[in-house]
């Protein structure tokens, strides 16, 4: 069944709605955390640093550049198959998502994040208010037709990020607890989980759920699917 005519404008302009909110989210809560570091006396470029090295901040941050370019070209092009790219960027960031938001709240709800103060709208928004829209665009947007082995452009990024992470973890001073490791996460934190064994145990779970959410987002959009690639690679 085809969506009514002004259906796909109206998603279009609520995507875009959703971009802005996610990212006043995201201000608000880089503001109270880093405005309170400056507060505090502490040091203020580590905690900027450590804002933006969050899977949740960083996913968010994406999810609001993809959000707001999609809802404009669909707005500015309603009648032109979505390009591969954009396609690709949006199975991404849904994936991103909505692992986000069951992560946070299945193992961190409730954690008070090192670093600062939470805003608690902002919160939510980040941790469930986004990775709802994602997840309903999933089955709102008709992308292009994806290969399976679009799954792994999928996981590139979550395993730069997990590599940048326990990389950099044991580099930097807490800037709250003076501890001379930080991770952005508790079950990232050898020294919380007993060692390295503790966090590969989370890591290989995580990359499962990761993996998982990406099946699931690539193989929704491969059967809503009407419309070819405006841009494929001819090897897809």
């Amino acid at each position: 069944m085809s969506a009514p005519p002004r259906w796909p404008a109206i998603w279009n302009a609520f995507r875009i709605a959703a971009a802005a909110l996610i990212a006043a989210a995201i201000i608000a809560q880089a503001s109270r955390t880093i405005g309170g570091a400056m507060s505090e006396g502490r040091d203020v470029a580590t905690t900027a640093v450590n804002f933006f090295s969050f899977f949740t901040v960083l996913s968010n941050v994406s999810s609001v550049v993809v959000l707001a370019v999609a809802g404009v070209r669909g707005l500015l092009k309603p009648r032109q198959p979505q390009p591969y790219a954009l396609s690709i960027a949006l199975a991404c960031v849904s994936t991103y998502m909505v692992v986000t938001g069951l992560v946070y709240n299945l193992l961190l709800r409730g954690v008070p994040l090192p670093q600062g103060t939470t805003v608690p709208w902002s919160n939510e928004v980040l941790h469930v208010v986004g990775p709802v829209v994602l997840l309903v665009d999933l089955f709102v947007n008709v992308a292009a037709r994806l290969p399976w082995k679009a799954i792994a452009a999928v996981l590139v990024f979550p395993i730069a990020w997990i590599l940048y992470t326990l990389v950099r973890g044991p580099l930097v001073t807490n800037p709250v607890t003076q501890n001379p490791w930080w991770y952005p996460y508790p079950f990232l934190d050898p020294h919380l989980v007993g060692g390295y064994g503790g966090v590969a145990v989370y890591v290989v779970g995580i990359a499962v759920a990761l993996g998982a959410v990406a099946a699931l987002v690539v193989g929704v959009g491969r059967r809503r699917a009407v419309v070819p690639a405006a841009v494929e690679p001819a090897t897809a």
